[in-house]
């Protein structure tokens, strides 16, 4: 009988979204999108919800698709950490050039 025990790092959420505003210092706000079946219709709907999250080096810029992991409360609403950048936005490719 083996007892493994998880390190914190695995216990801790991850989510993928885009970023929709860089304009704080440090901070980014990140919208997730998640599709939801309508009960009464069946349908689905598109639902989504924005995350502020800390960039330490300032490196994500609007429209870049990227990966958060859940951390301490870093101020009153941030509560997410920059993990990576999955895909450059448009904006960002167009001023590299």
């Amino acid at each position: 009988m083996s007892t493994e025990t998880k390190s914190p790092l695995q216990k801790r959420r991850i989510i993928v979204g885009t970023v929709v505003s860089d304009k704080m210092q440090k901070t980014i706000v990140v919208k997730v999108d998640r599709r939801v079946r309508h009960s009464l219709y069946e349908k689905y709907i598109t639902r989504s919800r924005r995350f502020k999250a800390h960039d330490e080096k300032n490196q994500a810029k609007i429209g870049d698709l990227v990966t958060l992991v859940e951390s301490r409360p870093l101020s009153r609403e941030k509560r997410w950490v920059l993990q990576s950048i999955l895909r450059q936005g448009v904006q960002s490719v167009e001023a590299n050039v």
